[in-house]
């Protein structure tokens, strides 16, 4: 007989909210097609560029970090004096407010105003995301609120896979390559489109949440731990990390940028002058474009031979190789210039990396030594997990966010800002197959039936992803064979047997050693190995939340909305890469990917010993959704 006693699952409200779930996805797993967009159209360094990866991230942490402070000072969880249901509505109406701010941003044709646009779009994405992961769980029986998340975690998935396509098409008008001189030269008109879209599926969304009577106001009385001193060292986190990043963003006015920006503006000038000067002299074009990518040096020996095969031509062919000529000094200053420059970027950049893992620990410490005033903070499962989250977040966002720069590169394809689009799909499309795979242990199948669905469904949700890209015009035969790396990753789960500790240890092993391969290799096989890092990624979100809430007993809200916080790794992880790929190249970049697994990899082991000492079985089975 069945047990009457279960509260049945609100399906209606469910179907409703999980639409927020996809928002997120959707918006997030674009901005890695944003990004190359924006550096060609604003002509940006990689660093500038990830600041859209910055912005988004950011305002997370700030998001979360403002409702701790409401529930630090004023005793009561603002969302739960709200309710789930207008907290969603509100978060909703904030991010149309910040669709608005992109638009009116874009239009002016101001970088900086996208940045500020986005980090409104992603501030009310903390508060819907602050409210619908306890929502779902609300919406139904306690014992399956696990599935509930995981649905939401699978559609944020589907998000991810569908938002690169969909913004490329909005930004590219085609699935067509083409070129990023032609992207430099397109109208902002259909990025202005494709917000409005965005304000009014907020707005729809919002309304549809508001005027429904099947979804419950989900108000929650309860009073917060006080943590005042956690607080406090948060609020210091974060004045550092202001100073960090000020020096930054201020040397991009210095004298000597202005100066470096000038002298490449003119060297610029003088190629397209150059180009359309040879060609007028009857050189074909497809000869002067490769010349142009040349170096100076190896562009004036070649105009050598040239000068002699046209005769006719030699005055222009002569000008040119002198403008080449003094184009080798004016690169030989800017690199005098810029290296020191970017090195001072790059010392400011690990400061805000040193502020953030010096400031929990410390926090930690103190914490241990006299708890009161400290909630959750006093638990080094908890701190290590932020960490672990400030890491898991800020390499699944690297990986992706510098993937369109990596394969633009001669060695990986030498592919076109649009062209890459595929490839940033299938990174996004591999969280996916390892969410759709980690959903399976949330239902109640047998042994033999989950045996099976862990082998078709990853094949399923792949050939899903190749046949979706397919639609929307792309060639993807050149991912046919990432399928050996799928394969690779079913093993790993088979190996992992659904137990937190081990499945986190398993897959940030694998982690480094996809790193390793595609920074010691080129070409396809390094494009599978640094996609596949959205393979390890997708699994460990909810690895890292039961290994860091394990044993936290009534700080356990607390110490989720901690975790939260520290989606800010999405904002500060990927403008070091993108700083360092400015100084050593975007391949070799890949070494910050890597230390992050190796990071994962210690906390996975580390971790076990702190809940053991704590009579913690950090083995227990586990499922959830994913960031």
């Amino acid at each position: 007989m069945a047990d009457q006693s279960k509260q049945p699952t609100n399906y209606g409200a469910l179907g409703t909210l999980v639409t927020v779930f996809f928002f997120w996805g959707f918006i997030a797993a674009g901005n890695s097609v944003f990004i190359p967009f924006c550096k060609h159209y604003f002509n940006l360094d990689q660093f500038q560029s990830q600041l859209i990866d910055f912005a988004f991230y950011l305002a997370y942490y700030v998001g979360a970090l403002i409702l701790f402070a409401y529930g630090a000072y004023g005793g009561k969880d603002l969302v739960g004096k709200w309710g789930y249901k207008k907290s969603i509505v509100y978060g909703l109406l904030f991010s149309a407010l910040g669709a608005v701010a992109m638009i009116i941003a874009v239009n002016a044709n101001v970088y900086a105003g996208m940045l500020v646009g986005l980090f409104i779009v992603a501030l009310g994405f903390s508060l819907q995301q602050t409210a619908s992961q306890p929502f779902a769980i609300a919406l139904g029986d306690p014992s399956t609120g696990t599935s509930r998340v995981t649905l939401g975690g699978a559609v944020n998935s589907f998000g991810t896979t569908i938002g690169p396509l969909v913004v490329a098409i909005a930004l590219f008008g085609t699935t067509a390559p083409i070129t990023d001189e032609k992207i430099a030269s397109l109208g902002l008109e259909k990025v202005i489109l494709l917000y409005v879209c965005v304000g009014a599926l907020f707005l729809g969304a919002a309304a549809l949440f508001f005027f429904s009577k099947k979804v419950p106001a989900g108000i929650n009385e309860e009073k917060t731990e006080k943590a005042n001193k956690a607080l406090n060292s948060l609020l210091i986190l974060t004045g550092f990390l202001i100073m960090m990043f000020v020096p930054v963003f201020t040397s991009y006015k210095s004298e000597e940028a202005v100066k470096i920006d000038k002298m490449e503006k003119r060297i610029a000038d003088d190629n397209k002058l150059n180009d359309s000067l040879l060609k007028q002299a009857g050189v074909p074009a497809a000869y002067v474009k490769e010349l142009s990518a040349k170096e100076p040096l190896v562009a004036t020996a070649s105009l050598d031979s040239l000068q002699t095969a046209l005769p006719a031509a030699a005055q222009t062919i002569q000008d040119v190789k002198t403008a080449k000529t003094a184009h080798v000094a004016q690169k030989a200053e800017i690199a005098a210039l810029k290296h020191p420059l970017e090195k001072k970027r790059m010392y400011w950049l690990l400061g805000a990396l040193g502020v953030v893992v010096v400031a929990l620990l410390v926090s930690n410490k103190m914490a241990r030594s006299k708890p009161d005033g400290w909630g959750a903070m006093q638990y080094p499962q908890l701190v290590l997990g932020m960490l672990g989250i400030f890491v898991y977040v800020g390499v699944e966002v690297a990986i992706g966010s510098n993937l369109g720069e990596l394969v633009r590169q001669k060695e990986f394809g030498g592919l076109s800002s649009s062209e890459a689009t595929p490839y940033i799909a299938m990174y996004w499309g591999s969280m996916m197959i390892g969410r759709w795979t980690g959903a399976i242990s949330a239902f109640d199948f047998s042994k033999g039936v989950r045996t099976v669905l862990m082998f078709i469904v990853p094949l399923l949700a792949f050939g899903i992803i190749i046949g979706v890209n397919s639609l929307f015009g792309y060639d993807m035969s050149p991912l046919y064979y990432y399928v050996v790396c799928v394969v690779i990753q079913i093993v790993a789960f088979y190996l992992s047997k659904e137990k937190p500790a081990r499945t986190l240890l398993l897959f940030s092993v694998l982690g480094i050693a996809a790193m390793l391969i595609g920074i010691m290799t080129t070409g396809k096989i390094a494009i599978y190995a640094f996609l596949a890092g959205g393979l390890v990624c997708s699994i460990m979100w909810p690895s890292i939340f039961a290994l860091s809430v394990a044993g936290l007993g009534k700080y356990t809200t607390q110490g989720s909305a901690f975790l939260i916080m520290m989606i800010l790794g999405g904002g500060v992880i990927p403008p070091i890469q993108g700083k360092l790929a400015d100084v050593i190249g975007i391949h070799q970049s890949y070494i910050v990917a890597a230390l992050c697994f190796v990071y994962l990899a210690i906390f996975a082991f580390v971790v076990k010993g702190i809940l053991r000492k704590q009579g913690i079985d950090y083995d227990a089975e586990t499922s959830g959704g994913g960031h």
